[in-house]
């Protein structure tokens, strides 16, 4: 084995030889893959071949296997000529890459085996790889499973996003309680991506439009960077499909560093555009409490839809030209765009401004095109996240789109005056300009449901929300627009690679593994839910999960778990409507209730280890303190020797994919608690009912459908139901609403200080009152908190009884088949883009 220090780099093994082999699938060929990257792929001095060293030679090993069925697929696209698809997302949570590509390639075993003849452990070696910080949360995992799912099910499909050098932030949790630094994923390099020095488009901010004699319209002038393609290959499970997610990055010319004014000793000013082109995709999300910050949001949005529309255009023309008869009208049926969420939302002025200004087309045509090929899927009903720009901004940064957008709700408003009359009092709340004098705005939201095809929401409850309150009035002008699509979660990194002794398990039991790509197969687990011999298995894959966890939560915390104590989990971004302050009040009252008991009475309760996890926004001040609360509690309830034998409050820093796949396998319970109505779908919970972890929580979301899948016998329901919460709210303003004892005396301790002397009065305070900016409980913490706390007794209940709760388990596991991406995914290509599988031969 390496010392810490690693191998010395001409230890390898002799009988090994160096040798490039792409196609390589036997370990020692393998291993000769290897140690030719090692060799003469460096990235490093040559004296040692230490565990970092080690995983770049890995992932590069596999890499070229991947570049090899990544060309065979595009060769085979290109042959084939198939309508594909192009999703465009701000996010994408990846997680690691290389346990999920020999997974995928099913080449674990060989890998393992070629690792050890080097002394080493493909553990070993994958903990060395860093998440690729592209995200944030369930927007971006949800576009990497879909991804996982677009390429196993063959579909002809590609990913775009940014290359984020940054991310959204590392969190580091002080004594001062969250804090964020600087994502390094990059600091070194990924050996995943392949830079495209070929596929290079100018992008332009600010200018003028320039009205031509011919009456033709161009944007001119401003600031023109380059977006610059790094392609990451996303292999299919057990396929030879492999697509690419397509990254961009923003660079300036050599020619717009001014040397005059550099040698002028004016850096800063020569490199002006350089370094504005470099802010682009320096971190994701930047703090938009600016003019400035709010530019570069706006900036980074148009640069993902410039650069990737002009990138399929592009490819679209070149085909035109090989053929000679494609026509522009021809496009929708070659090409789909899915938006995912308003982000995206500039790909409609931008490619109706490529089509009529670059193109040639006409206002009608250009029109047709354009609502023929993109789709909008709708992610929120939170005002805050459907998104409105300042139309000043705009006209600033993209004066040629404001124009577009202007003449879209122009011929929008003159359809309905003309046709709908019943709809004239709307017209304010339909249109996308908002021309409030205060705040006129661009509802980007709008514009999706004017421009696109086919709007979707991402589970039963949502969609019906949407087309029952959010978009109601344009159900009526479009009826058969709106669709729902449930998202689902790849069964490939959520069950199979991350939880492999269950994996075992369920294959054994179902007598294949077919469930892998096929997961309503998992329902034949349910004849077998009462079976002893299962229930034992079962039971010994679930404790092995907790030990790896409680190991995990040692090493990153100095917190000691008991694996015997019930896991209660909540991983997710910290938002006051996700309701962690509801947890972690219910613990305070627990660990009350725990401080007044006798000896004796303590013995008879269940053992609980509560984790919290995720990130607050920076600026998010009330979720910033949240975190700061759980901490604070855990530090008590940790050191308190009457107490910590039966409750232990963890936060878990920095959640990210790779903490998710030792959490997730590692639950029994996970907390999905939101207000009802304000949590659109949800894919953690999916994640979790997989793994057998059982769920308390509201009717929201896919918990709806989770609730129905797995039989409402084995979910720990509470709380108002979506119709409900506005007249609770109005009850609340009208000063009706009683507290319940215990959500006082949790308060109360909170407040008594015990513990420590930070101030939670601003905190609490949201939740007292009946009205007004951040006061009377709009989340309905307080509403709730009564049949939380009923549901966590029954929690308590069910786990005493061990046989019950491991058949509740398996009846999760079973009932989770609906929550595959590869289901999902596939009504989106036969439902919205109308594409077929292309598989590779």
């Amino acid at each position: 084995m390496a010392n810490a220090n690693g191998k010395a780099a001409n230890s390898f093994p002799k009988e090994i030889s160096a040798k490039a082999n792409p196609e390589a699938n036997e370990a020692t060929e393998i291993a000769g893959n290897i140690i030719y990257h090692a060799k003469y792929s460096p990235h490093f001095s040559p004296l040692k071949f230490g565990p970092e060293q080690a995983l770049y030679a890995t992932a590069e090993s596999l890499r070229d296997r991947l570049i090899q069925l990544w060309n065979e697929t595009y060769v085979h696209f290109n042959k084939v000529d198939p309508k594909q698809t192009y999703y465009l997302s701000m996010e994408y949570l990846q997680g690691r890459a290389l346990t999920n590509a020999i997974g995928n390639l099913n080449l674990q075993g060989p890998y393992v085996d070629a690792l050890r003849k080097l002394g080493y452990e493909l553990e070993e070696i994958a903990e060395q790889e860093k998440d690729a910080a592209l995200g944030n949360g369930g927007l971006g995992r949800l576009a990497s499973c879909f991804l996982d799912s677009m390429a196993t099910l063959n579909l002809p499909a590609w990913g775009y996003g940014l290359r984020y050098r940054h991310g959204l932030f590392k969190q580091l949790i002080t004594k001062k309680g969250q804090e964020e630094i600087a994502e390094d994923w990059l600091e070194k390099f990924s050996p995943w991506e392949i830079v495209r020095h070929d596929v290079v488009f100018p992008v332009r901010f600010f200018g003028n439009v320039q009205i031509n004699p011919d009456g033709s319209r161009k944007w001119v002038g401003g600031d023109v960077v380059q977006a610059l393609a790094y392609d990451v290959p996303i292999p299919g499970y057990n396929t030879k499909n492999t697509i690419s997610l397509r990254l961009w990055e923003a660079k300036a010319r050599a020619e717009d560093l001014d040397l005059f004014q550099f040698n002028e000793g004016e850096y800063e000013l020569a490199a002006q555009l350089h370094s504005r082109a470099q802010q682009i995709c320096t971190v994701l999300y930047p703090g938009d409490a600016t003019e400035s910050g709010k530019l570069l949001r706006l900036k980074q949005q148009f640069f993902l839809c410039s650069a990737s529309l002009q990138d399929i255009m592009s490819r679209f023309k070149e085909r035109s030209t090989a053929e000679g008869s494609r026509k522009w009208s021809d496009f929708p049926s070659k090409v789909a765009v899915q938006m995912n969420d308003t982000h995206p939302t500039l790909a409609i002025p931008e490619l109706m401004r490529l089509l009529m200004d670059d193109n040639g087309l006409g206002w009608d045509e250009a029109w047709d095109v354009t609502s023929r090929t993109v789709a909008y899927t709708n992610h929120t009903v939170l005002p805050e996240a459907l998104e409105k720009w300042s139309q000043s901004l705009m006209w600033k940064l993209l004066p040629r789109h404001m124009e577009i957008i202007e003449e879209i709700d122009k011929r929008f408003v003159k359809n309905i005056r003309d046709t709908r009359v019943d709809l004239e009092d709307k017209i304010s709340s339909l249109s996308i300009l908002d021309n409030n004098p205060q705040k006129p705005v661009v509802r980007m939201a709008n514009l999706c449901v004017v421009s696109s095809h086919t709007v979707n929401g991402v589970a039963q409850l949502h969609s019906d929300i949407l087309k029952a309150e959010l978009f109601a009035d344009y159900v009526s002008i479009w009826p058969n627009k709106f669709q729902n699509k449930t998202n689902g979660i790849t069964p490939r990194r959520w069950l199979r690679f991350c939880s492999p002794e269950l994996s075992d398990i369920i294959t054994k039991w179902l007598k294949t593994d077919k469930w892998i790509t096929d997961l309503d197969l998992l329902t034949g687990l349910r004849q077998f839910a009462d079976n002893e011999e299962l229930q034992s298995e079962w039971a010994s894959a679930k404790a092995a999960n907790k030990k790896r966890l409680a190991h995990y939560i040692e090493r990153v915390t100095g917190v000691s778990i008991d694996p015997n104590s019930l896991f209660d989990i909540q991983v997710k971004r910290i938002h006051e409507y996700k309701r962690q302050l509801m947890n972690i009040l219910g613990v305070v009252y627990r660990f009350k209730k725990l401080k007044e008991m006798k000896p004796e009475e303590r013995k008879k309760t269940v053992p609980r280890t509560v984790m919290i996890g995720g990130k607050a926004f920076a600026t998010y001040t009330n979720a910033k303190r949240i975190v700061k609360l759980v901490n604070d509690v855990g530090d008590v309830v940790n050191s308190d020797p009457e107490v910590n034998e039966y409750l232990k409050v963890v936060f878990v820093p920095n959640y990210n994919v790779t903490v998710a796949e030792i959490l997730i396998p590692g639950s029994e319970l996970s907390q999905h608690i939101s207000t009802a109505g304000m949590e659109a779908s949800g894919t953690s919970n999916m994640k979790f009912a997989l793994n057998g972890c059982l769920i308390i929580g509201t009717l929201d979301g896919a918990n709806v459908e989770i609730r129905e899948e797995v039989g409402e016998e084995n979910f720990f329901l509470f709380g108002a139901t979506a119709d409900q919460v506005p007249g609770l709210r109005k009850e609340r303003e009208d000063g009706l609403f009683k507290p319940d004892p215990r959500f006082e005396e949790a308060k109360q301790f909170v407040k008594s200080g015990v513990f420590g002397s930070y101030d939670y009065g601003p905190l609490l305070d949201s939740l007292e009152g009946n009205t007004g900016f951040g006061r009377g409980d709009y989340f309905l913490v307080g509403y709730d908190f009564p049949s939380y706390m009923d549901a966590q007794a029954k929690v308590d209940e069910a786990y005493k009884d061990k046989k019950r709760w491991l058949k509740m388990s398996i009846l999760s596991t079973a009932g989770s088949g609906k929550f595959s991406s590869d289901r999902t995914i596939a009504q989106y290509a036969k439902e919205i883009w109308n594409i077929k599988a292309c598989p590779v031969p």
